[in-house]
């Protein structure tokens, strides 16, 4: 965190200094631009303005956009366009880009046709309009009247096909007016508004001159910037804002250092005061020293959890470890004080051995067994085409089944506490030299009497799809040891389908909730749709298991057996057991963000 405060001060402090370089060259540019580029007209009285992205011929390139030049003649401002003419600038309106040019009688060898003969006086507009526009060759272009014989059109005037329409915002009431009267204004104004179009200007000047400013082009930037009119000067605040910031910042990172070191004041009391209480007879305590030896300076990284990395180390003795460094900012010390308490005090051979600890400091570790085949979660989904891993038969899955049974019925029932796990799934299930199973990673269990039924619980914590729905909101029950049994029995599903569990509205909103599916291929068909081949008694075994996990995630915990009777069924014959109630989902649409204090 302080690293990262320090970067930020850096960055700001090198942002301010690119800001105060780039607003000294920001104002030497303004100051040239006001000064070579001031507006000016052609000196005749109501003459239009000439300013960028125009610019009079006499003045710098950079006073304008590239083909934006008019000159003067005498006191008319003229606008000369390429393999079209010179024509008289009438007026130019710098918020709507447009400009107004007066077509001149020279430009004009064909006459105005003579009106005499076709009736003007009608209201109604005909399809035919009689209009003046610029041509590619300088000359009028009209639109005929129909009735009219073309042979006596002179022979050196062009028809054309295109058609230039009257727009409607040139005559206020134009509904009203007559034909007579739109032809006659077109003969006495002779002049037609053009508007202009260059790419990365034209926008920005038009907000620029609709907001009251000026627009300029900045040379060295390749793009136009709004200036107040008549600026002359660019106020620097740098210095100011960037040692207020500066101070500020300071005063931030102070508190935070001294908040922080506070807690962790706080945090190696807890622990310390814990392992006062916990007695010598439990595992080793180790320096961070000595950890750093026994892992080679943490070189070996078995893996990564919640709450920290996981190291191989070897102990002085030669055993082989697993070393788990938890993480200074997680749980204020309670996953440390968590595992000590839980397993350090347990031996069971289906739940990991801790073997030691590290409490130096605000470094903590614990460490355990070293377990060399991983996480079941390695084996049980390895039924993909991706993936190289042998998977399990049935025999060996019914074996490690009732090896983590025995773990949690020995958790709930065999310690002098009970003991709350809150977080089985198949990545916290190790497998030994001989894949026999391994409950580990107790940083979410929680220890209480052994006559305590209900658990109070403020977060609802653990693994999406292995967490019984009465930890998500008491309308579903009470956090019990049966929550416990509802993950394992989403664990067992995940043995017998080689899939993960997930519930549709998270992973996938097609796909039907697992245990339903299960449920309707034994009822329905009497037998498992698996990806695999089987034998008869390995077929038998898959249906075995696939009940007693059915039984297990039953909705309502108060139809779930005990960890105890579950081990009865799995170590029962599949004739002996009766199909549970359908897994019914009440409602899988619950807010899971919305969690009781208490249940």
């Amino acid at each position: 965190m302080l690293r990262l405060l320090v970067v930020i001060v850096f960055l700001f402090l090198q942002s301010e200094k690119n800001a105060a370089a780039g607003s000294k060259e920001e104002k030497r540019e303004i100051e040239e631009f006001n000064k070579s580029c001031p507006p000016s007209t052609c000196g005749g009285e109501g003459g239009p303005e000439i300013r960028f992205p125009y610019r009079r011929e006499s003045c710098p390139l950079f006073c304008g956009a590239r083909g934006m030049e008019l000159s003067c003649s005498g006191n008319t401002t003229i606008l000369t366009l390429p393999n079209r003419g010179s024509y008289n600038v009438t007026a130019i309106d710098y918020r709507l880009a447009a400009i107004t040019v007066k077509l001149r009688d020279s430009l004009a060898p064909c006459p105005l046709w003579n009106l005499s003969s076709i009736d003007l006086s009608t209201p109604i507009y005909k399809p035919y309009e009689i209009v003046n526009v610029i041509s590619g060759d300088d000359r009028f272009v009209y639109v005929f009247y129909a009735q009219e014989y073309m042979d006596t059109i002179p022979s050196y005037c062009m028809v054309t096909s295109k058609v230039l329409r009257i727009p409607a915002k040139d005559y206020e009431g134009a509904q009203g007016l007559s034909l007579e009267e739109i032809v006659n204004d077109l003969v006495v104004r002779r002049e037609i508004t053009l508007s202009w179009s260059v790419p990365e200007i034209t926008d920005i000047c038009k907000d620029c001159e609709a907001a009251g400013k000026t627009c300029y082009f900045s040379s060295s930037r390749n793009t136009s910037f709004c200036i107040h009119r008549g600026e002359k000067i660019v106020k620097l605040t740098t210095g100011p804002s960037a040692a207020a910031f500066v101070i500020l910042l300071a005063a931030v990172i102070t508190l935070y250092i001294f908040r922080k070191s506070e807690k962790e004041k706080e945090t190696r009391i807890k622990v310390e005061k814990f392992l006062a209480t916990y007695g010598d007879t439990k595992p080793t305590r180790y320096t961070f020293l000595q950890l750093k030896k026994m892992t080679r300076r943490f070189k070996v990284q078995l893996g990564q959890g919640g709450f920290g990395s996981v190291y191989k180390g070897v102990l002085p003795n030669g055993v082989p470890v697993a070393v788990k460094m938890l993480e200074r900012s997680k749980g204020e010390g309670e996953e440390f004080i968590n595992e000590v308490a839980t397993i350090g005090r347990i031996h069971h051979v289906n739940v990991v051995r801790l073997l030691g600890f590290c409490s130096d400091g605000s470094r903590r570790a614990l460490i355990y067994e070293f377990l060399p085949n991983e996480s079941l979660e390695k084996y049980i989904f390895s039924r993909s085409a991706t993936s190289h891993q042998e998977p399990f038969r049935m025999d060996k899955l019914q074996e490690i089944a009732i090896g983590i049974a025995r773990g949690i019925e020995y958790l709930h029932q065999g310690c002098d506490h009970r003991i709350l796990h809150f977080d089985i799934k198949p990545h916290n299930i190790l497998l030994d030299r001989n894949y026999n199973p391994k409950i580990s990673d107790f940083g979410l269990a929680k220890l209480c009497s052994r006559d305590q039924s209900i658990v109070t619980r403020t977060a609802a914590r653990g693994t999406m799809g292995y967490i019984a729905p009465e930890i998500y909101s008491r309308n579903f029950g009470t956090v019990s040891y049966k929550s416990d049994v509802y993950s394992f029995g989403m664990l067992m599903l995940e043995l017998v389908g080689g899939k993960k569990i997930a519930y549709p509205e998270i992973e996938n909103q097609g796909e039907a909730y697992f245990p339903e599916l299960v449920y309707e291929q034994l009822v329905s068909r009497q037998e498992l749709e698996l990806d695999i081949d089987m034998t008869a008694s390995e077929e038998e075994i898959a249906k075995k298991l696939a009940i007693v996990a059915l039984w297990c995630v039953q909705w309502n915990p108060v139809n779930r057996p005990t960890m105890s009777r579950t081990v009865q069924m799995l170590m029962g014959s599949l004739q002996d057991l009766e199909m549970p109630p359908k897994p019914f989902v009440p409602s899988l649409g619950y807010d899971t963000t919305e969690v009781p204090n208490e249940v």
